[in-house]
């Protein structure tokens, strides 16, 4: 079972301070510095991270390890979605690597599309989910308001702002009729925590989730059927960047624009980070699993 911890403090904080620095690494990017020709703005790159979104976080800190290795210095921020993309879209930050398109993500891409760049689908295996336990007694959302008891009435979420909430609260109650089942508004932290205790009593559980994660992996999980297709397709993982990003970090941008991760190594990498390992120390984690990966690490940047 799983030892998750996905730096619960680290997120915590970020939560209650959403522009909060979760940390940086790296020496100045300075050409040559690495014996590299790594060229760009005289500052480090600025990437945002989701609170609480996995797949995110593991990409972040990747390329993180990944620049710092080429000569440049990286902050990684943890905030909440929205105010991502405002800082995206007035220069506060560099890059985000999670944005889901086209439904999780669309409605901030509207907002602010005309002032960040999509740099396009590092991964396009995405999905959201409604996810019950294993031996739960139904396996279709259709099924789910008639046995809405079996499950003490309610359906465990995650961050209030994210894509996933609103369209489970806007299209998934309405249109499966799960208005008399409380949804709550919580962290993916806190949601995890109650499916972990779920698991250990062997209760029954409903919660918001999404491929690829690791609980998949971690969790004895099934998927609730949405033969209403509410819940949408596969979606793309998107990197996002602000408008100047291609100017101050040109050789990165090519980087991030050419950035495709398949789905099991992406799962190979958030287990090792939130699943085998049991702290928030990412760094060194992150660093055994590329020399574990080198040649398809090293090809990122070739």
């Amino acid at each position: 079972m799983t030892k998750r911890k996905t730096s619960l403090g680290a997120i915590a904080l970020a939560a209650a301070s959403a522009l909060a620095l979760a940390g940086c690494a790296g020496d100045p990017a300075t050409p040559g510095s690495d014996g590299d020709d790594a060229k760009g703005a005289d500052r480090a790159v600025k990437i945002a991270v989701f609170n609480g979104w996995d797949e995110g976080i593991a990409a972040s800190y990747l390329w993180q390890s990944i620049l710092k290795d080429k000569g440049y210095d990286v902050e990684l921020t943890y905030a909440d979605v929205a105010p991502v993309y405002q800082g995206l879209a007035g220069g506060d930050f560099d890059l985000v690597l999670d944005t889901w398109l086209p439904i999780t993500h669309a409605d901030y891409m509207e907002t602010y599309g005309d002032d960040v760049e999509d740099l396009g689908a590092w991964n396009d295996e995405a999905k959201l989910t409604i996810a019950v336990n294993e031996d739960a007694p139904i396996d279709s959302l259709a099924d789910l308001a008639d046995n809405a008891g079996e499950f003490g009435n309610r359906i465990v979420g995650i961050e209030p702002g994210s894509g996933l909430m609103r369209i489970t609260g806007e299209e998934v109650v309405p249109g499966y009729g799960l208005d008399g089942m409380n949804l709550i508004e919580a962290s993916t932290p806190a949601m995890l925590a109650e499916l972990q205790s779920a698991t250990t009593s062997g209760e029954n559980i409903v919660v918001t989730l999404w491929r690829p994660h690791w609980a998949y992996n971690a969790f004895p999980l099934k998927d609730l059927d949405d033969p209403e297709g509410l819940l949408g397709g596969a979606e793309g993982i998107h990197s996002v960047a602000a408008s100047s990003f291609a100017d101050d970090f040109p050789e990165v941008h090519g980087w991030i624009s050419g950035f495709k991760m398949p789905s099991d190594l992406l799962y190979s990498l958030e287990d090792a980070m939130f699943n085998e390992y049991d702290g928030d120390d990412y760094a060194p984690i992150v660093d055994e699993w590329i020399s574990e990966n080198q040649e398809w690490v090293d090809s990122l940047t070739a």
